[in-house]
């Protein structure tokens, strides 16, 4: 993933890694509704309006991330929310030890999204699952921490959903986790990156202490038909 993939990462991954995905129209793209919420344009100063209408239906919202268009057409409302910190890895990170880790499936689906529901909302849809390969840990029959890969091109992946049940804190899952996915990625030749709100200090200092460093600050919107 180049310096400008990095810039506009729904829209690359749209045209590479998930294209089967896609639903297009000239160059605008998102992701199916119950896939993710994600919609990239190529560039700010694109003719959107007919593609915004084709593409999104009435009461449905959609996010854009890093680029989005200059003109907003009438009747649409995008909305600003804090920049989110891009951060890469470049090294492989050392790797605690820890209990089992699993590659997750369909037979896991109902956990993952109960999980998800719980600390990690409105992002994670039914088929977030085909955007990549996901990783758990269980404790006691229970889904305690998971791991997942998201955006992404041939030479670059986006490592998300790193969440943990709240009853499972404070045991080292969450960077057990990023460890071996990011260390498996980098072994394929991706280098790993991620996304992370700058409110969240505790997860900032976390991929910080793992090696990751912020790449930039990345803007973020919320884009839905006007009331």
């Amino acid at each position: 993933m180049t310096e400008h993939d990095l810039d506009n990462p729904f829209w690359s991954s749209l045209r590479d890694r998930h294209r089967a995905l896609a639903q297009t129209m000239g160059d605008v793209a998102r992701y199916p509704p119950d896939v993710a919420p994600f919609l990239g344009i190529a560039n700010t100063d694109e003719y959107v309006a007919d593609a915004l209408d084709s593409l999104i239906p009435t009461g449905d919202a959609v996010c854009l991330l890093g680029v989005a268009p200059t003109k907003v057409p009438d009747g649409w409302r995008l909305e600003a929310f804090v920049d989110l910190a891009q951060m890469v890895c470049d090294a492989p990170i050392a790797v605690a030890d820890g209990p089992e880790v699993i590659e997750l499936s369909e037979r896991h689906r109902a956990d993952v999204l109960a999980l998800t529901a719980l600390v990690y909302p409105h992002y994670f849809r039914p088929r977030t699952m085909e955007l990549g390969r996901y990783f758990g840990i269980y404790q006691d029959g229970r889904l305690a921490a998971m791991i997942g890969e998201r955006l992404g091109t041939d030479d670059a992946q986006e490592i998300s959903a790193i969440c943990t049940h709240p009853d499972f804190n404070g045991r080292g899952f969450a960077r057990r986790l990023t460890a071996l996915l990011s260390n498996d990625n980098l072994a394929r030749g991706r280098n790993p990156f991620l996304h992370v709100s700058q409110e969240n200090q505790r997860a900032m200092r976390l991929y910080e202490q793992l090696g990751f460093r912020r790449r930039r600050e990345i803007a973020f919107w919320s884009l839905q038909r006007a009331v």
